[in-house]
């Protein structure tokens, strides 16, 4: 099916972004743990097209925004994280069928980004849980105006029919948050009305109450201190004519602003990742979806991804190994190194991870025709600890290494067909090239496994 495919609803506090929270993330966990599920949601439906609605862009008082470059980035150094940055391209075919079906409603729609734009943190911050989950899919960056709120719900329907004219399947994001004056630190002050506001919206999503939404009295919308009303109202106005399913995956507001994560199910609509990937992504660690995504990216494409949000273990530095296993059980690579070499585990991952796919000498190269048929694990080594004898293995509990000179041999720990000590530093001195009668420094570690 083209046409749209996926909507949402997300917010955009720069302290959910750890390099920005630095430990008070933890503070907005629901909100954390909602948009990595919504990324998993997303990615099962495959856009080829998203188009982003921020409240924060470069608007027009009297126009909705959209942006003509070729290419966007930004980053969140004015947040305090250097190192959070993104670059996306443009769809310029989306933005051509957005401004003829805008021009066909009588909706103004104006240029953004003509000279020089920058991402805001409305698009980098929801995109930092999601970009991973639409790998080089382009982006396409719009603004809202002041215009009445008829206007935005009809710009959504735009958005629709530009979608469904170009043939292809699109997501419409609708970045923003609810109430500013939940509390008396809020940032915008507090009003008791911003938590009614926030309340009704919620339950007016949760019911899929078009109607109440665009009706809310001005005052308590004013009072509210809101920023992300007539971006839902765009993407209601995208929803018109369809069958759509909400989804409120979370809401809070611990520091003074309300944070909703919605997500719409389109009825009719084909998820091609819950087709093809099993088991569903919902159920994969970080870690193997990571493993996953590089594989697939470098078979298909030739090129190494970046981990752009990295959750605390790819914060860790250690040894990784990378399995992969055919679905029916069979080994298909496994490389790893057992010490660190990389920046942290993230990093060590995807390469160990495409080493794994490609490089492993006991097999061929995996081709894209297998992805689909593939599973993947990592192993975190702990340091590994020098032993005296054999008594001190426990084959479930502990990998070993063995060395004589240059020559060393690892065998992770809990491996099908390998229940004794002894079998275990056989089969390690066999990849070593160690003859049984040599002698060997031994040692053993611990691994954390996920799937």
């Amino acid at each position: 099916m083209a046409g749209l495919v996926f909507g949402c609803i997300v917010p955009h506090p720069p302290i959910i972004v750890p390099e920005v929270g630095e430990g008070r993330e933890v503070e907005v966990g629901a909100t954390i743990k909602a948009m990595d599920e919504l990324a998993d949601h997303l990615a099962d439906y495959k856009p080829e097209t998203i188009f982003i609605i921020s409240p924060h862009g470069q608007g027009h008082h009297d126009a909705m925004g959209v942006l003509t470059a070729n290419s966007v980035k930004g980053n969140l150094r004015n947040f305090g994280a250097w190192s959070v940055e993104m670059q996306f391209q443009n769809d310029l075919r989306a933005v051509a069928a957005l401004q003829e079906e805008a021009k066909a409603l009588g909706i103004p729609l104006r240029p953004i980004g003509e000279r020089r734009y920058d991402l805001d943190q409305g698009v980098l911050v929801p995109m930092y849980f999601l970009a991973d989950a639409v790998e080089g899919v382009p982006l396409v960056p719009l603004t809202f105006s002041w215009l009445p709120m008829t206007t935005h719900f009809a710009f959504g329907q735009a958005i629709r029919r530009a979608a469904e004219k170009l043939e292809r399947r699109v997501a419409l994001i609708a970045s923003g948050d609810l109430s500013h004056r939940l509390t008396p630190s809020a940032p915008a002050g507090y009003d008791p009305l911003g938590q009614v506001f926030d309340r009704q919206l919620v339950e007016a999503v949760k019911a899929h109450d078009v109607q109440r939404i665009l009706t809310f009295e001005e005052d308590l919308v004013d009072r509210a201190g809101e920023c992300g009303l007539r971006s839902i109202v765009i993407l209601l106005g995208a929803l018109d004519g369809l069958k759509a399913t909400p989804h409120v995956l979370s809401y809070e507001g611990p520091f003074g602003v309300g944070y909703m994560v919605a997500y719409y199910e389109i009825q009719g609509v084909e998820r091609l990742g819950a087709q093809n990937d099993a088991p569903a992504e919902g159920e994969i660690h970080p870690l193997a979806k990571l493993a996953r995504r590089a594989v697939e990216t470098y078979v298909r494409t030739g090129k190494l991804i970046r981990a752009r949000r990295l959750t605390p273990e790819m914060r860790e530095r250690c040894g990784v190994f990378v399995s992969i296993h055919k679905k029916e059980g069979q080994l298909r690579g496994c490389i790893g190194t057992f010490l660190p070499t990389q920046a942290n585990v993230a990093d060590e991952l995807i390469v160990n991870a495409i080493s794994a796919a490609t490089r492993d000498p006991r097999f061929f190269p995996i081709t894209e025709d297998e992805l689909s048929d593939l599973e993947y694990s990592v192993d975190l080594l702990a340091a590994p600890e020098p032993i005296d004898s054999m008594d001190k293995l426990d084959p479930k509990r502990y990998g070993c290494i063995v060395e004589n000179g240059p020559r060393r041999g690892l065998l992770l720990p809990d491996l099908e067909g390998v229940e004794t000590a002894e079998q275990q530093v056989e089969i390690a001195c066999q990849k070593a090239g160690i003859f049984p009668d040599e002698e060997i420094a031994l040692y053993r570690f611990e691994v954390r496994r996920y799937k």
